[in-house]
């Protein structure tokens, strides 16, 4: 269905929101996110589309990407001032910038910091991102300014591991062994924004970093809204109540927004994939003719239309195109073939078809992606059962291997390795000691990925990533559905401060030079 442009801002009155917010200083930026609560604020554990973008105000790492590129070519020095490595690649030495100051008076940054703070990434038990430092071998302090990390084998993206993403993030090692679990809506880091207060349901408000070592911030801070409905958000931007709203997903809400006097659209990278996994393990997925069955039922191309050409672009492969290492050579299940795909189902012994559960976020935009899988894979007897849940409940119950097919959107630090690494190979499988989100059980690339990992050889290794997409693929481990960019509108008052092109964080970054004009 299609809404005109008028129509669709028509839908949303112009009702204020300001007695459900308190006053602001006039230099605080409102941030609309869509969900209905903080996940957290630990960036070891930070996963989420909604919690990223908050780290990337809150904290630093030893190198950065320039604040608007995800070009990892570019990295530039962030809490290290400089940076060299041994000639075989394997010991790494960082020099700190000196009097760089923690928020909330936990005193300087030291070496002693970015030790703890890169081996609480390490740890399974503390950290989201731990296999990303499987060839760490030791982290150690030289002294005060100066941190040496040695690895047992080359890595593909070292500085990658200390940029200011995931659990490259510095952390004050006394703030978070004070807070224990408290440190996710407690946390300290060193970068323009801290946090001030966190209410449950409502809101998190972040104050500027008067210390900043770049310097004071414009903005007087940041208010980030928990609002999960889009037209609720929608309101809230039209009404003056927000400054910044993560848009819809879709063709229709960009048209729209651009339409509107006195708002702008950002459309950034990176490109998030989209795709269903597929647990092997799990019958009737555990045959490969059912798995090809199902992804042969989804139209790829139908997902494009959906959202819209402005988002979408069709997925190549397993990993994100722009990936150091993607390789497009393997050709993919999923032209929406039901007739073929009932064929593969009774060949398998499924004459009356199947059905598969499926946990789902309940967020607006993800979840109308399922129902659209559901109405295709329903052409073809394959009956997918929805249960709906909200977003922090999705992340752990896909966690704990509860849905035979996980609908996940994701985007990595750009190198082949890490997107692999994470969804595909076995250590990462849910549910072991090691367990990333490998939600497939997928083990059909383990020597082909662990091999690039420790390949000198740029084009040998390049060979081993393609050959480790080719089985993945081949294997249905998983059905690569379509590349999704990031929107956001925001009122045109807004100035980010850099060209926004792009961001890991999956939303803005704020820097001290982001104003309210």
């Amino acid at each position: 269905m299609t809404i005109a442009k008028a129509t669709f801002w028509g839908l949303l009155t112009c009702v204020s929101l300001s007695a459900a917010w308190p006053a602001l200083a006039a230099g605080t930026l409102r941030f609309g996110v869509a969900a209905a609560d903080l996940g957290t604020l630990d960036p070891a554990r930070a996963t989420s589309t909604p919690d990223k973008p908050l780290t990337g105000w809150i904290y630093n790492g030893l190198v950065r990407f320039k604040p608007g590129s995800d070009d990892i070519s570019a990295l530039e020095p962030d809490l290290a001032e400089s940076w060299g490595e041994s000639e075989d690649g394997k010991v790494w030495t960082f020099k700190l910038r000196p009097g760089v100051k923690f928020h909330h008076g936990y005193g300087e940054l030291t070496a002693e910091d970015v030790v703890f703070s890169l081996k609480r990434a390490s740890n399974p038990d503390t950290s989201a991102f731990a296999t990303d430092y499987k060839a760490v071998e030791n982290i150690e302090a030289v002294d005060a300014l100066t941190v040496r990390i040695t690895l047992r084998q080359r890595v593909p993206s070292l500085l990658g591991l200390v940029s200011n993403y995931h659990g490259g993030n510095i952390i004050s090692k006394k703030a978070a062994e004070e807070e224990g679990a408290g440190f996710a809506t407690k946390p300290v880091g060193t970068g323009p924004f801290m946090v001030d207060s966190y209410t449950s349901q409502e809101s998190v408000r972040l104050v500027r970093n008067p210390d900043y070592f770049r310097g004071v911030p414009k903005l007087d801070g940041i208010e980030v809204r928990y609002i999960p409905s889009d037209s609720a958000r929608d309101l809230a931007l039209r009404a003056g109540e927000l400054d910044v709203s993560y848009g819809r997903q879709d063709q229709q809400w960009i048209d729209a927004t651009k339409g509107m006097s006195g708002f702008v659209v950002d459309i950034m990278r990176p490109a998030e994939l989209q795709q269903f996994h597929l647990n092997m393990t799990s019958a009737p997925l555990d045959k490969i003719e059912v798995r090809r069955a199902v992804a042969t039922a989804l139209n790829r191309d139908e997902f494009v239309k959906f959202i819209g050409t402005n988002l979408a672009q069709p997925a190549g492969s397993v990993i994100p195109t722009g990936n150091l290492g993607w390789d497009n050579s393997t050709p993919i299940f999923g032209q929406g073939d039901a007739e073929a795909a009932k064929k593969m189902l009774a060949d398998a012994g499924f004459p009356d078809g199947i059905k598969l559960k499926m946990i789902q976020t309940s967020l607006p935009n993800m979840l109308s992606v399922a129902q659209v899988a559901q109405a295709q894979l329903a052409k073809a007897g394959i009956d997918l059962q929805l249960d709906v849940v909200d977003h922090q409940t999705f992340h752990a119950q896909i966690r704990k291997d509860l849905s035979q097919v996980v609908y996940y959107s994701a985007a990595r630090f750009p190198v082949a390795d890490v997107f692999l690494s994470q969804f595909f190979l076995s250590d990462s499988i849910v549910g072991k000691p090691t367990a990333a989100t490998n939600f497939s059980h997928c083990d059909v690339a383990d020597d082909e990925i662990l091999g690039a990992r420790a390949e000198p050889d740029p084009e040998k290794q390049r060979a081993l990533w393609a050959a480790a997409q080719k089985k993945i693929i081949e294997n249905v481990c998983a059905v690569p559905l379509y590349e999704q960019l990031i929107a956001y509108a925001r009122r045109e008052n807004v100035d980010w401060g850099y060209d926004l092109k792009a961001d890991l964080h999956l939303g803005p970054v704020i820097t001290e030079l982001t104003d309210l004009k």
